[in-house]
């Protein structure tokens, strides 16, 4: 079984008005008098609130609250469903991604199924992985296999290949979109399978995963050639984690910023969230992002 059950991102959109007003209390000492200054503020307050969100604002593009997902009736919401392995889990890739894609305006609801290792072949046998597909009209599947597998060829063939396409069919038929995540090569590459450094083994995983979707006319999420893309600029971009294999909070954020470019087709340059990230950093991450995916879209069926 999974490790990490699928789950709602939604969180509530609505302010806690109820817990301000009851802090405001008239005072034995005459407090009572204050009350209509303080009714107009909060009044203007809620109103400049209500125009911020109407103008298209909304305060949880100002931060204070995350991505209220798809609660509200009759709101445009996307829903993504993320299959893998420690790659979309470490430091929470779904949500990274929708709360950015709350600063580019798009409500958006995320579900998980992974687990340490775990490979598409794994997920295919076991029954959570159709039921949860089943369990809620999802516009977007994401598929990662382990890190590892789709560089090796015969892999792909008995185990990676055979997987994507049971998925791919079970995604299609719950009238979802099935999205390849192309991951990214370990940064001293993978010598016991014959892959000495970064580049050879990235070229490698590119190989696994482009035939399998020019094979089914699936779409890819490019994140390991975005992380290429940031080491053509800087040596050592701070993209993995001290093991040289999972990402940090910098990795996770430029996976992020892939998956607003490929499902939106939309650039997230210039986007307010930046997950704990400096504004240079994570402008050069989205900048990075949008010349991978959006330069070359064809490439990546998008």
């Amino acid at each position: 079984m999974q490790a990490v059950a699928a789950f709602r991102h939604a969180a509530p959109c609505a302010s806690n008005w109820s817990g301000e007003n009851a802090s405001v209390m008239p005072s034995a000492s005459g407090g009572g008098s204050r009350r209509p200054a303080l009714r107009r503020r909060r009044r203007a307050l809620l109103i400049a609130t209500v125009g911020l969100v109407l103008a298209g604002v909304g305060v949880s593009q100002l931060g204070l609250f995350g991505n209220p997902g798809c609660a509200l009736p009759g709101a445009t919401c996307t829903r993504v469903l993320f299959i893998g392995d420690s790659y979309t889990y470490v430091n929470d890739l779904p949500t990274t991604f929708a709360d950015l894609a709350w600063a580019g305006g798009h409500r958006v609801d995320t579900g998980t199924l992974a687990a340490g290792g775990e490979t598409l072949a794994g997920h295919v046998s076991d029954s959570a992985t159709a039921s949860t597909i089943a369990s809620a009209p999802w516009n977007t599947v994401v598929l990662q296999d382990q890190s590892e597998n789709p560089a090796v060829a015969e892999y792909r063939q008995t185990e990676m290949y055979p997987a994507v396409t049971q998925l791919v069919g079970m995604i299609r038929s719950a009238g979802a979109e099935p999205l390849l995540f192309l991951t990214w090569g370990h940064q001293s590459g993978w010598p016991q399978a014959g892959f000495s450094t970064y580049s050879s083994m990235q070229a490698a995983v590119d190989q696994g995963y482009l035939g399998i979707a020019s094979r089914l006319a699936v779409s890819i999420a490019p994140v390991g050639d975005a992380w290429q893309t940031m080491i053509s600029k800087q040596a050592d971009p701070g993209l993995w984690q001290e093991d040289g294999v999972h990402p940090t909070t910098a990795g996770t954020y430029l996976a992020a910023c892939v998956f607003y470019a490929a499902i939106f087709r939309q650039s997230p340059v210039g986007l307010g969230y930046h997950d704990g990230l400096t504004a240079a950093e994570a402008a050069m991450l989205q900048q990075a992002s949008t010349a991978t995916v959006l330069q070359n879209p064809v490439r990546w069926g998008l």
